[in-house]
This record gives C-alpha cells, sequence and structure tokens, in this order.
C-alpha cells in the first residue's frame, strides 16, 4: 500500500508555514526554522527571560544553543530537488490564504489553495482534486479556468441560463453568455470575452502610457519647482544680504551727516558767540567809561572855573556811540531756523520714501494672479471693515452708527489740516492697499460721489478739492438712475440698471421749497478695488445680484483711501453691512431736504 505524506505538516515550520530552511531542533524535540525561532526568542526575550517552544510551550532556561540538524536537512533538500525521485513522499498543495481561492472538495478545517475553476461543474479544485478532469474523458470536454478571486464562478455564470459567460456585449457593457447572445442581446455590438480582454488590454497599455507620461511631466514640475524654490530662497537670502549691506550704509550716511550738521552747527554757534562775547566786553567797557564821565560831569556842575567847565563839557559830549552788533550773529540765528525746517522737511520726506509700498518685479510666486471675482458672494469674500474718518468730514456733515454713516448736517467740527473746507465730503480712515470690496447705500435723491483717492488730495481748493477733478481720485457720480465715472475732470457716462420707483411727477429739482416731501427707493453700489492689478470696478448691487458699471485700469503708486461725497439736499448714505440680502427699512421712507444720509459697508 501507498502512502502519502503531506509535505506542509511533516516539513514545515510552524512559524512561517514554509518548508524548513537551516532546520534546527529544540530540546523537547520540534524543528523550526533557525532564523524564525532566533527572532521569536529575540522578540520574547525583550518581554521576559525566558526561552519557550512556541508549540508545546516548554521552557528552557538558560536559553540552549541552536545547532543546525543534519538528517532533517538533507531530507529536506531532497524533497526540493526535482529530480530525485520520491516514491512515498508527493508534494503537497498549499494551503488557501485570505485572498485566494479555496478548493470546494477539501475539508474545511484544511482547504488548500484551488488552481483551477470548471465552469461546467462550478467547482474550484487544488491540484489533487482536479485530477479527474485531466483522467476521465467525459470530464476533459469541461471549460476550465484559473482559479483567481477576480474569477470566481458566481460571477462568470449567467443567472438566467446557468451558461458560462464568454461572450462581452458592448451595447451593454456587460458579459453574457452565448444564449442571451442569441436572445435579449440579439443585433447587439457582441465580441468573445478574450476579444474584449484583448481590446481593453490595449487600451490599458495606451493609458499607461499617458499615465507614465504625465507621471513624467509631473516630474519635470517638480523638478523645476524644486529649482525655483531653491532660486527663492538664494535671491530671498541675496536680497536680505544686499538690504542690510545698503541700509548700514544709509545709517552710516545719515550718521555722518548728522555728525556734520552738529558739528557746523557747534562752530557757528562759537563764532557767533564770541562775536556776541566781544560785544558785551565793549558795552561793559562803554558803560565803565559812562559812569566814570557821568562822576566827572557831577563834579563840573560844582566848578566856577569858567574856562574849565566849557573844556572839560566839550570832551565829554564827545565820545564814541555804542558797539553794533555784527550781522553775521543774526545771520546765524536765521540759518538755525532754517536749518530746523530743513532737516524736519528731510524727516518728512524720508517718512514718505519709507512708508510707501515699494514696487517690485514680478517673482515666480506671483505668476499666477487671481481672477476676477464674477458674483457678489465672491466679491464678499474681499469685503474690508471701513470707518469715516472724523478729521475730513465737512462742517456741513455728521457721523454716527459708529461713524459708518454720514447724514447732511451742520456741524461744528475742530479745525484739523485734513478736513474739507469747501465741498460736503469725507475719508474712510482705513488704507486700501490690497484687494478690496465695499458697498455704498444712499437714497436716491441729487448727487452722490463715491470715490477711491491718495490721502494727500487736496482739502482747500476749489475744483481741485473734488472727488474726481484732480489726478488722485477716481469717482463715480449718481443722480438717480444716471452715473458718471470721472477722474482728473474728464466725465465717462455709465449705464446703470433702472431700480427706482420715484414718480418723475413729483421728482423735486434742485432747489427745494421747504417741507416738500417725496418717497424714494434706496441705491447700493459695490466698489471693488485690486490694488496691485490696478484694477477699480463699479457694481450696482441688488438682492445678492451685481451688474458691472463700469472698471479702470491704471497704476496705483500710494495706498488708497475710499470717499463719500454728498451735493444733494435728500441724501443719505451708509457704509453697509456686507451680506445683507435686502435694505430693510430704507425702502419707502418719506424724505424731506435735512435728511441727507449715506452708509458705507
Amino acid at each position: 500500500m501507498s502512502v502519502v505524506v503531506d509535505q506542509d505538516q511533516l516539513f514545515s515550520c510552524s512559524l512561517c508555514v514554509e518548508v524548513l530552511k537551516e532546520p534546527v531542533t529544540l530540546p523537547c524535540g520540534h524543528s523550526y526554522c533557525f532564523g524564525c525561532i532566533e527572532g521569536a526568542w529575540d522578540q520574547e526575550a525583550e518581554e521576559k527571560s525566558l526561552s519557550s517552544c512556541p508549540q508545546c510551550g516548554e521552557t528552557f532556561c538558560p536559553r540552549p544553543a541552536l545547532r543546525r540538524n543534519h538528517m532533517l536537512a538533507e531530507l529536506v533538500e531532497k524533497l526540493r530537488t526535482p529530480d530525485v525521485q520520491r516514491s512515498s513522499v508527493s508534494a503537497a498543495p498549499l494551503y488557501a490564504g485570505p485572498a485566494d481561492v479555496a478548493c470546494d472538495l477539501c475539508p474545511e478545517s484544511r482547504r488548500h489553495k484551488a488552481v483551477m475553476s470548471c465552469l461546467g461543474c462550478e467547482v474550484s479544485y487544488c491540484d489533487t482534486h482536479l485530477q479527474p478532469h485531466h483522467n476521465v474523458t467525459a470530464w476533459k470536454k469541461h471549460k476550465l479556468v484559473p482559479a483567481t478571486r477576480a474569477a470566481r464562478l458566481h460571477h462568470n455564470m449567467c443567472s438566467r441560463h446557468h451558461k458560462p459567460m464568454e461572450v462581452f456585449c458592448r451595447t451593454d457593457q456587460q458579459f453574457i453568455c452565448y444564449l442571451c447572445a442569441m436572445d435579449e442581446h440579439k443585433g447587439h455590438d457582441t465580441v468573445s470575452a478574450a476579444a474584449e480582454m484583448s481590446h481593453r488590454q490595449k487600451q490599458l497599455g495606451t493609458s499607461q502610457q499617458n499615465l507614465q507620461q504625465k507621471i513624467q511631466e509631473r516630474k519635470k514640475e517638480v523638478k523645476e519647482l524644486r529649482e525655483v524654490k531653491e532660486t527663492l530662497k538664494n535671491s530671498a537670502e541675496a536680497a536680505v544680504e544686499a538690504s542690510e549691506q545698503m541700509f548700514s550704509e544709509m545709517k552710516a550716511s545719515v550718521d555722518r551727516r548728522h555728525s556734520q550738521v552738529k558739528d557746523m552747527i557747534r562752530q557757528q554757534e562759537k563764532t557767533a558767540v564770541s562775536q556776541v562775547e566781544d560785544v558785551l566786553r565793549q558795552l561793559e567797557e562803554d558803560i565803565a567809561q559812562l559812569e566814570r564821565t557821568h562822576a566827572e560831569l557831577d563834579q563840573l556842575s560844582h566848578t566856577d572855573d569858567i574856562t574849565h567847565f566849557i573844556q572839560s563839557v566839550q570832551s565829554a559830549s564827545s565820545s564814541s556811540g555804542p558797539p553794533v552788533l555784527p550781522s553775521d550773529v543774526v545771520s546765524t540765528l536765521s540759518s538755525f531756523t532754517q536749518l530746523r525746517e530743513d532737516v524736519s522737511a528731510l524727516r518728512d520726506d524720508l517718512d514718505l520714501v519709507l512708508n510707501t509700498p515699494w514696487t517690485h518685479t514680478e517673482s515666480p510666486a506671483d505668476v499666477s494672479h487671481p481672477a476676477e471675482p464674477q458674483t457678489r458672494a465672491e466679491l464678499l469674500q474681499y469685503s474690508c471693515p471701513l470707518s469715516l474718518d472724523k478729521n475730513t468730514v465737512h462742517d456741513n456733515l455728521a457721523l454716527s452708527e459708529e461713524n459708518r454713516k454720514v447724514t447732511r448736517e451742520k456741524t461744528q467740527h475742530p479745525d484739523h489740516p485734513k478736513r474739507f473746507l469747501l465741498y460736503r465730503q469725507v475719508l474712510c480712515k482705513e488704507a486700501l492697499t490690497e484687494r478690496c470690496y465695499l458697498e455704498v447705500e444712499w437714497n436716491e435723491a441729487e448727487w452722490v460721489y463715491i470715490a477711491v483717492c491718495y490721502d494727500d488730495i487736496d482739502k482747500h481748493e476749489r475744483f481741485q478739492s473734488s472727488f474726481g477733478f484732480n489726478s488722485k481720485s477716481w469717482c463715480l457720480r449718481c443722480l438717480g438712475d444716471d452715473c458718471w465715472f470721472t477722474h482728473n475732470g474728464i466725465d465717462t457716462k455709465v449705464t446703470k440698471p433702472t431700480s427706482s420707483t420715484r414718480d418723475v411727477n413729483t421728482e423735486p429739482t434742485r432747489g427745494y421749497p421747504d417741507g416738500f416731501t417725496y418717497s424714494f427707493t434706496s441705491t447700493r453700489v459695490g466698489v471693488f478695488l485690486d490694488h496691485k492689478a490696478g484694477t477699480l470696478s463699479f457694481y450696482s448691487v441688488g438682492d445678492n445680484t451685481t451688474t458691472l458699471l463700469h472698471t479702470v485700469h491704471t497704476t496705483f503708486t500710494h495706498p488708497l483711501y475710499a470717499g463719500i461725497g454728498l451735493h444733494g439736499p435728500s441724501d443719505y448714505t451708509t457704509l453697509g453691512s456686507l451680506g445683507k440680502n435686502s435694505y430693510g427699512a430704507l425702502n419707502s421712507k418719506t424724505v424731506t431736504h435735512t435728511a441727507e444720509v449715506c452708509k458705507i459697508w
């Protein structure tokens, strides 16, 4: 009788579940791979001092010295040699793992890995149980396919006809059996599953080539970006070093000039003081001489000698006049005053230069400029909190609501060099230097000016201090449903969406009669500024909608400030609360010529 021995049971290591490599036998009789048991004991030594057998649990102390089991090693080597005749031992199949398809005929406790699946039997077989399909004539005709997880039998059998799905319907993009191809898929574009697989493999090859090309492109981009990164670091380091050197040189120049000015002042002081001291000394000598002469004259007034009296009086009256202060002293005092003014002007110029944003050549990091916002939601992302500057507001305007609302009202403000004197205008306190968005709301009465300008705009000159009528301001002037964009005194007509509900028959004109009232709807305009890109846009704003009115492209050289001008007798303007969907209580009010108000958001 022949005996079939399972190689996995006799010659496998219980730790790695593979054929023994360099087998060693423990005192308890169990055998392991040398590397496996050594690794297990090394790990065990970290937890406890004893060494034990992983199978029977017998402990060894001290840790035994392991020696190679030559007999077992030679037997395993012979089993691995294909030329050796194994009369009593046959290779056993591997056990099925979690990712394998198991043999359907093996016992549940020891199911081996299936190598083929039979589409006719709908069963998967290991090498041992597959033998009848090679030896039995009736089973030789069955269709065998590799037993892979991707080719499980229930995925390859037609649920309707219980036939192998060996056809692919390209029309419906699904696998079918040949009966399906002759029935409900008749007339469809069908090919064999093998042909479809070949076609998909070609497509896969093309996709892999495209992916490989994209990978190479991405790697090239990564390489370029890393080079850009390194270049940026090197350039930044060089710029820092150069700026440190130049600022040190400028500081040294300022210190040197300071020292020169101080020495010059001290030298002029020394010369002038010396001249003044000379005059003082002469004056003191003159005083002493005059006092002596006064004493002599006092004595002379009591003499009876006529000749002596006349001669003495004549000599006393011929004394010289007082010493005169040199003109150099006066000019020195003037030069000190002028020097203070010159140094103050130099300081102001230096502050202006240092506080002005520096323009720079576009760096690699600035290549991709953000896209222009298209919707109100996108514009609101750049909203910036603003407040009106009380130091610039005209005397006929009053601020309220945390300086976000301006009303036409006679108010006496303290004197300030930044205050508008001729026109009812006011600026915001906050400078605009990046991307920013604001909204201005007012009643539809007469002229409302919405502007951005430089801080040094004229505040006192006629026309030059009005928004839009100089080179330092850009203004949208609104009158009802009509708008004009004005810059440097040049007007551009702007088409504004009609939203007014005023009755044209009752609309007031300039010179309102006392007590005149009328109804109106509020108007809101949005202003978007991209300082760096030189873009200024004005929008008509509705309920979550925006309509572009006008855009100007230019170059801004200094920080900008938002401004509002009220030139009608019934306006209000408000710096609005961004994000609101409606104008709320501002609609359908009745106002008089004293209710001119404007708000800004």
